[in-house]
């Protein structure tokens, strides 16, 4: 049997073939099947270090044919990156291998990977259960992961009109503004969260933040709030009061009792995870409802799953093929 060539894919053409449409299908697939129960619950190791953090992540997924496809991605998050070495806070690879013979097919930057599937799944997340009529929507953080949420924004929600920036770097605020612009969105840079939050039907975090910086006194009737930064124990973005005040909508409960604003909540005793409405894919399967009333506060709480690794990078790989892009890597 002839080996079949692994490609590299790089950051730039992962970004340029992974489409929000191609992505926010994979992934919202990938949550069906999980809440349908024909997919495997992703596997998590995280490993602290000095100035940041290790993830390793791993799935295995069936594309549409039923072949499965396993992916292990290894993640480095180094918040102060940016500022003191110019470097992205997050680095590192996802391996793609073949799931029925067990051969290597494609390496692919993660960087990208992650912040595509993150914001597709907060996409797939305020389909399901933000207000439709949606027009005002505040991003608190404005770095790659930030920006990455605006297109995949204006793909969930037909009705976005306008878009509040909060970044404590004025040059990220700058940056995602004349994204938004360039997607046909009203920006405007502002500095009160709150403020901002309370003018908003959406709210998206994506901050390092280890302190709250949203609380349940921040939010109108009838505010989907995503919660993204808090990926480990340490980051915490939603207040308790925030949680325990909404119906809470988890990607992965396992992950995100240990790592995600969930944890904070149980750990404070605002919440136990049996009074976590549901996982996104019960929701995107029809197994739990998703919105129940234009007032009903929403929180989806975000801590990455690997299978939207899979689904992702099945995506990318796939469409490189197609085309005949990536670099061939010799073994």
């Amino acid at each position: 049997m002839e080996a079949t060539p692994m490609l590299y894919l790089d950051a730039a053409e992962v970004t340029a073939r992974l489409t929000p449409e191609l992505c926010m299908e994979a992934v919202e697939r990938a949550f069906r099947l999980l809440g349908d129960g024909r997919a495997q619950a992703p596997a998590l190791c995280g490993i602290h270090v000095e100035g940041g953090v290790f993830h390793i992540k791993a799935a295995v997924l069936d594309d549409e044919t039923g072949q499965p496809w396993f992916a292990a991605k290894v993640n480095a998050n180094f918040p102060g990156n940016p500022k003191r070495n110019g470097l992205p806070t997050v680095q590192g690879a996802v391996l793609l291998m073949d799931g029925v013979i067990g051969e290597p097919r494609a390496l692919l930057d993660s960087g990208s990977i992650t912040a595509l599937r993150t914001a597709a799944a907060t996409a797939v997340a305020a389909r399901h259960l933000a207000r439709p009529d949606t027009t005002v929507a505040t991003l608190a953080g404005c770095g790659v992961q930030g920006r990455a949420h605006l297109a995949y924004l204006v793909a969930a929600l037909p009705a976005l009109q306008r878009v509040l920036l909060v970044d404590a770097d004025p040059r990220a605020a700058g940056a995602a503004a004349a994204t938004a612009a360039a997607l046909g969105l009203a920006a405007e840079v502002v500095d009160d969260l709150a403020a901002a939050a309370r003018a908003s039907d959406v709210v998206v975090t994506c901050t390092p933040s280890r302190r709250p910086i949203l609380d349940a006194g921040d939010v109108r009737p009838g505010a989907f709030v995503a919660g993204v930064g808090a990926d480990n124990e340490e980051k915490h973005e939603l207040a308790p009061a925030l949680l325990a005040g909404a119906t809470v909508v988890v990607d992965v409960l396992a992950q995100c009792e240990r790592v995600g604003d969930l944890h904070h909540a149980i750990a404070a005793g605002a919440m136990r995870r049996e009074g976590v409405h549901a996982e996104l894919g019960e929701v995107v399967a029809g197994r739990k409802p998703g919105r129940r009333s234009a007032d009903e506060v929403i929180v989806f709480d975000s801590t990455g799953m690997a299978l939207q690794d899979v689904a992702a990078a099945v995506a990318v790989y796939s469409r490189a093929r197609a085309l005949g892009r990536g670099v061939a890597l010799t073994r």
